[in-house]
């Protein structure tokens, strides 16, 4: 099931991000950003913060009343920004992204947005690949990697973001 989370849902939502994109746990799934960024991922505040704005909604994927993926929506002027797609480690490869990428399709659609971004960064080629075979084209456009804010993590090399796009 997904449905919108709570800030009951924060804890195992903080678990679950930084789990999928940092440190050892992170190395059970293809999505780990380990080699490239150290620190966390996104603090419990910060997750309270996007919970509580109105244009920003943290959709949770749960089996079994447990929290195994994520991602947060963010409606801007013309687009939905997608961001935060999280897939438990020990899970992914098994369809729950998605259908968290189609639930957002969704999402958009009911809200009259036909065009869905994101950021992704440059170098994670797996992951732009696994993007592009599910619509997602490069815009061309890039954006810098914010490489001395530690709410971004530690970066251990230079990062910077490529734009990436869907049109429903």
């Amino acid at each position: 099931m997904i449905i919108r989370a709570t800030v009951e849902d924060v804890l195992a939502l903080n678990i679950l991000v930084n789990s999928a994109y940092r440190g050892e746990s992170s190395k059970k799934g293809w999505t780990t950003e380990e080699h490239l960024l150290g620190g966390i991922r996104i603090t419990e505040e910060e997750l309270i913060q996007n919970i509580r704005k109105t244009d920003t909604f943290i959709l949770k994927y749960t089996e079994a009343e447990q929290i195994l993926g994520c991602m947060m929506l963010v409606e801007k002027e013309n687009a939905l920004y997608l961001g935060m797609l999280t897939v438990s480690p020990e899970l992914q490869g098994s369809g729950i992204g998605k259908k968290l990428l189609k639930s957002a399709e969704i999402f958009a659609k009911e809200k009259g947005i036909s065009k869905i971004e994101m950021t992704v960064i440059s170098i994670r080629f797996e992951l732009v690949l696994w993007y592009e075979r599910h619509g997602y084209v490069k815009t061309g456009e890039t954006k810098p990697f914010p490489m001395d804010n530690p709410d971004f993590g530690e970066p251990k090399l230079y990062l910077e973001f490529i734009v990436m796009e869907k049109w429903l």
